[in-house]
């Protein structure tokens, strides 16, 4: 352990954060939603993704009949998660939503990526708890292990690259990558979408 110099200060004091930032009722639902995860949700069957959204629901989740969240997929607060028509949550994905996420139609959160509306106040010495939303538009793909910031707005058919950080609002129809991520080009859309 290093020692103190005499013009050495601590500006961030651990001992003064909040032990407890949610009311207990947050807790008692956390702590179900815990153990309903790790056997009802992760022990379904690979293809089970009626019986995943039904968990899912019971515990507040809006979520359309047509979404897929694989079972790998780890969901904070089931209740602060929104998700459109045909979208999908991949294989390990962190869904680590303190605060909202909303996820629109046709959108693909890809393996190991991590969607994180949570973070703390750095400029209070007692690191106070923030829970800003995360918006992903329709039509959008996050590629594999990119990270989404809290506060991150991503326009809609924008792709977010594989690794790429996203600290800041991806625009309508823009391909980012990168750490921290930049615009890289338009997406292309070209082609007429396939008829269903």
């Amino acid at each position: 352990m290093q020692s103190e110099s005499p013009n050495h200060r601590i500006f961030q004091r651990l001992d003064s954060t909040a032990r407890f930032p949610y009311a207990l009722s947050w807790y008692l639902r956390r702590t179900i939603w815990v153990l309903v995860d790790a056997t009802l949700f992760r022990w379904s069957f690979p293809r089970s993704e009626a019986w995943r959204r039904f968990v899912l629901r019971c515990f507040g989740a809006k979520l359309s009949h047509t979404c897929k969240i694989k079972r790998s997929a780890r969901v904070k607060h089931p209740w602060l998660l929104e998700m459109g028509e045909f979208s999908v949550i991949a294989e390990d994905v962190d869904v680590y939503n303190l605060g909202p996420i909303r996820i629109g139609h046709h959108s693909v959160v890809s393996h190991r990526a991590t969607l994180c509306a949570g973070t703390h106040d750095y400029t209070k010495p007692n690191l106070p708890l923030q829970r800003p939303p995360i918006d992903i538009g329709d039509g959008v793909w996050v590629c594999s292990q990119a990270f989404i910031g809290p506060g991150v707005r991503v326009g809609h058919n924008a792709m977010v690259g594989a690794c790429a950080v996203v600290m800041k609002d991806v625009p309508d129809g823009m391909i980012v990558a990168g750490n921290p991520a930049k615009v890289i080009k338009p997406r292309p859309m070209d082609e007429p979408a396939p008829q269903v």
